[in-house]
């Protein structure tokens, strides 16, 4: 294996940069011109290219803004210094798999990728943080990224701040599209032109992200916002309506390639599974009939809901019961009580 060097091409990536500017050279040679730091636009005869009514810099513009979206655009842009290590020991049948598992920031793997896979994926799928509230961790500062991982990951204490983004965060939806817009945005470049993006998201967020991809991919290339039904039975602790479903939102990468014989979007019709039905039996002769099991926890933890984590003492034994860690009780304690010495509930 060939030792790289901090000089060799391999320990960068792609210039993106420096590839549209050439992207531009090749429609219209005029616009490159010579700036004190190599190859430039003349906006000047951009707008003469295209009008100069087409061309605005102004604040008053129809889209999503934020604090720190220049640099989010930036930031997609800059080299990476890093490069992919291959495990061989870590991996499962090497010289025959053609599965590529990829460990490291996302932002990074994904600008490491563009020598490679640039314009030639086909789908991809993406599952970012909700933006609930404590759902995911950013850092804030990129001078360094291989750092800002390791510091996320738990591997080196120290140097950079790590946050939470909370709800009594000011920027709360700021920090996250910071953090989503760079990487949405390297996703786009790596799709092939028949290529689509499926992103799953919450209500949180559904409204903002469709924003960001509009501008990204082009309001045109929107497929579909497909509802998923994640959950079959409501929140016992839902406050006003109970949630039980996510968006998937679906880009093409160019809604028109779709459209043709040979690579366009075929509708398959899918067998819906029939609901399981609920077994009650009564196999130990309860008076009160036909009964099943049932879980009388919740999906929350115990920061998320202190109230609902405690413990309930098994009349059998006189032993404490505790929910698991990453769950709590769906009832109060009085509740939980009631029901324990009411309905004579089994332990296991």
């Amino acid at each position: 294996m060939k030792k790289l060097t901090p000089t060799d091409p391999e320990t960068r990536s792609a210039d993106q940069v420096v590839e549209n500017i050439d992207r531009l050279k090749a429609l219209f040679p005029e616009l490159v011109t010579e700036g004190p730091d190599g190859a430039a636009i003349n906006v000047d005869v951009l707008k003469s290219l295209v009008g100069d009514k087409t061309v605005t810099d102004c604040d008053e513009k129809y889209g999503l803004n934020w604090h720190g979206k220049r640099r989010a655009r930036q930031l997609a842009l800059l080299p990476s210094a890093g490069t992919l290590r291959p495990c061989p020991e870590d991996s499962v049948d090497w010289d025959t798999t053609q599965n590529l598992m990829i460990e490291g920031d996302n932002l990074e793997v994904l600008k490491l990728l563009q020598k490679s896979y640039a314009g030639k994926v086909k789908l991809i799928y993406i599952d970012p943080p909700y933006n609930t509230g404590k759902d995911f961790v950013y850092p804030d500062n990129f001078q360094d990224s291989i750092k800002n991982y390791l510091e996320l990951t738990g591997q080196v204490d120290g140097g950079v701040k790590i946050s939470s983004n909370t709800e009594a965060r000011g920027r709360f939806h700021t920090d996250w599209l910071n953090m989503l817009y760079p990487r949405l945005k390297l996703a786009r470049a790596m799709l092939r032109d028949d290529g689509a993006i499926f992103v799953s998201i919450g209500d949180q967020e559904a409204v903002r992200l469709r924003s960001v991809l509009d501008e990204l991919f082009g309001e045109e290339n929107f497929i579909a916002n497909i509802v998923w039904q994640k959950k079959q039975s409501p929140q016992n602790d839902a406050i006003n309506i109970s949630d039980m479903h996510d968006h998937i939102i679906v880009y093409a990468r160019n809604s028109r390639s779709n459209r043709n014989d040979d690579h366009g979007w075929r509708r398959h019709k899918i067998r819906r599974q029939a609901r399981q039905e609920v077994r009650y039996d009564n196999k130990d002769d309860d008076p009160r009939g036909e009964w099943t099991s049932a879980d009388l926890t919740c999906n929350k933890n115990s920061e998320e809901r202190p109230n609902l984590f405690y413990a309930i003492i098994n009349p059998h034994n006189s032993r404490e019961v505790w929910p698991k860690k990453t769950r709590v009780w769906a009832y109060e304690r009085t509740v939980m009580e009631q029901l324990v010495l009411c309905q004579n509930l089994p332990f296991g």
